[in-house]
């Protein structure tokens, strides 16, 4: 059953013709309507047949869920055949059946429920919210007679087994401290941890939806960052200059991270075969789900990481054991998954992303952990560069005998990490991985967001066919490590700007890291006569991103504009600045006044972020040129 929810300020719907499989109807069906509603476009499918009252229960709780979320106790449900792209249509009485069920379900849960007619040609009218949980797609399927859920994904899409089998999963959590103590989560004192414990609640609750829209949506696009892309999917964004340039910086950074860690820089392809018989293995133990590609009668897939690349021409290398561990890097863009509509908030999670991926092929075991611990320290370093290593919470995700073995390595890393961390134990495997780490960042509304992560794969060097040549000339399979040192750089920007929004809920001034700063220094006029000399300043300024406000403006609007754009230093420009050389300085971060000339502010500036990337804004230096991207 496929499945388009909208939340909606109001819809309503009139029958005007009969097709041949049209229901029979009271007058009272004909036409309908409903304020603040929950409007369920519903297609049945002929798989659905096998077990419809199981269906419609999964889409009744999943309705009873989000309408939980939106505070919502009104539902309409409107078959809606236009859904089946690609798939049968179920026979009209079985459609008709579910779609009874589901009514009867909704009102006993206490909802208002008004089913339109099947088979009916509506008319409808609607107006829908634009929260982020205002739109959701849905497929709901049965998965045998053995009382197995369906999964809930988005339509087209190809369930994993993997996905369905940590949908069943049970795990148990507890925290790790510094001292080498294993503690059931419950039973931990979070006094003086409060990350922690918000961290666990989102891990062991899974509420993964918003019930409001994030802050660092408001304020991407306040400064012209990113902005939602209403012509395409989803969790797809435009990119404006400003958050252009952040994110090019952060490229940049994560790349040089990687490459100096001794990672061969690669390139792989965006789609791949679905019926290649490796990928088809593989795809049925990765825990994600993938867009469908058609190309003449070939059903393609579009990456979701750069395993897929690096694994197959890893497959066609020799392999020396002198040069494990070996490491590959690419930085994808992008990489896609068809995300669950209600789990889409702006940049914290989507279904196009960058993803900087870098896999480690070692020996064994015992050099695997080598490098997963070398990487642990590499995702510090990296968090501590971008200003989140702070705000940052550890989880580690185990199978239980591969902790029993190894309590004193995991003991040693918690140590190094200096707070006590949450440990997910889980006895079967569900996916390719036995152990993995990940920091994550919790947002101003106790949602949790791995950034830096990394995983032991023991699995695929086998599916692949990846060999190394050990000393005595034999072939053998290498253990794999995934590592994503900064996680996707989209939700490292969503991280920084929630950063920034929960300090302005305590008073301070926002502003993000000098070197990720569009403009680092904005020049300021006082008046008209003041613009040329303002404008010879630029020569000063080689190796930072200077702009000038020529705009025929007060001085105090200006100033006003380079606080709101966060800009790190103001410098003002006037009659006393043209005399003495030396320009009157603002710095955001401290509040500090200063008088210097522009080339010692240059050179301050060049100090702060010595061994940052480095990059040119393209938007024009002058504020009267630039247009407005974010009406």
């Amino acid at each position: 059953m496929k499945e388009l929810i909208i939340h909606v300020d109001r819809v309503s719907f009139e029958t005007f013709r009969k097709t041949k499989v049209a229901e029979e109807i009271t007058k009272e069906m004909e036409r309908g309507g409903m304020d603040d509603a929950l409007w369920a476009r519903i297609a049945v499918e002929k798989g659905d047949e096998a077990d419809i009252a199981g269906v419609a229960q999964q889409a009744v709780d999943d309705l009873e869920q989000v309408a939980s979320q939106v505070k919502c106790k009104n539902v309409m449900l409107y078959p809606y055949a236009h859904l089946l792209f690609g798939s049968e249509p179920s026979s009209p009485s079985h459609a008709i059946q579910l779609l009874k069920d589901m009514e009867g379900a909704l009102k006993e849960r206490g909802f208002n429920v008004l089913r339109a007619p099947f088979g009916h040609y509506k008319k409808f009218t609607v107006a829908a919210k634009g929260h982020p949980l205002s739109e959701l797609s849905r497929v709901f399927s049965p998965f045998g007679k053995a009382g197995g859920k369906g999964a809930v994904g988005l339509a087209g899409e190809r369930v994993s087994d993997s996905l369905k089998k940590e949908a069943g999963l049970k795990s148990r959590f507890y925290v790790l401290t510094p001292e080498g103590k294993l503690v059931e989560h419950g039973k931990f004192n979070y006094k003086g941890h409060e990350g922690l414990r918000k961290f666990i609640e989102y891990e062991t609750k899974k509420v993964r939806a918003y019930d409001k829209e994030p802050p660092h949506i408001k304020i991407m696009k306040e400064h012209e960052l990113v902005d939602y892309e209403p012509g395409t999917d989803q969790g797809n964004f435009r990119w404006y200059p400003n958050g252009r340039l952040v994110k090019k910086i952060l490229e940049k950074s994560i790349t040089d991270f990687c490459v100096d860690y001794g990672a061969m820089e690669v390139e792989t392809p965006i789609m791949y075969d679905f019926e290649h018989p490796t990928l088809k293995k593989y795809l049925d133990r990765f825990p994600a789900r993938q867009y469908v590609v058609l190309s003449d009668e070939k059903r393609l897939f579009l990456r979701f990481a750069a395993c897929f690349g690096q694994f197959l021409m890893a497959t066609g290398m020799v392999i020396s054991h002198r040069h494990l561990p070996m490491k590959m890097y690419e930085l994808t863009k992008y990489s896609f998954r068809r995300e669950q509509g209600g789990e889409l908030a702006g940049l914290k999670r989507l279904r196009a992303f960058t993803m900087p991926d870098m896999h480690a092929f070692c020996r064994d075991i015992p050099q695997a952990q080598e490098e997963f611990e070398r990487q642990l320290g590499l995702g510090m370093s990296w968090l501590g560069s971008v200003g989140l290593f702070e705000e940052a919470e550890v989880g580690f995700r185990i199978e239980a005998d591969f902790y029993e073995k190894n309590k004193g390595w995991y003991a040693g890393m918690v140590k190094r990490i200096g707070k006590p961390v949450l440990v997910e134990m889980f006895d079967e495997r569900y996916a390719y991985f036995i152990t993995k780490f990940e920091f994550n960042f919790i947002d101003s509304m106790d949602k949790a967001s791995a950034l830096t992560t990394v995983q032991i794969d023991v699995e695929n060097a086998d599916t692949y066919g990846i060999n190394f040549v050990d000393e005595d000339g034999g072939k053998k399979k290498p253990v794999i490590t995934h590592a994503s040192i900064s996680g996707s750089l989209e939700r490292v920007v969503y991280a920084l700007l929630e950063k920034e929004a929960m300090r302005m809920e305590r008073g301070e001034k926002a502003m993000l890291p000098l070197w990720l700063s569009p403009t680092q220094v904005r020049i300021i006029p006082i008046s008209e006569k003041h613009v040329e000399y303002a404008g010879k300043l630029f020569g000063s300024f080689e190796g930072v991103r200077a702009d000038i406000d020529d705009r025929e403006e007060s001085l105090g609007k200006k100033i006003r504009q380079a606080e709101k754009d966060w800009v790190p230093y103001v410098a003002v420009v006037g009659d006393k600045e043209i005399e003495t050389g030396k320009l009157s300085v603002t710095v955001r971060e401290t509040g500090e006044k200063k008088e210097m000339a522009a080339g010692e502010l240059a050179a301050e500036i060049r100090k702060i972020t010595e061994n940052k990337p480095f990059e040119r804004l393209s938007l024009p230096k002058e504020l009267s040129l630039r247009p407005i991207f974010h009406g």
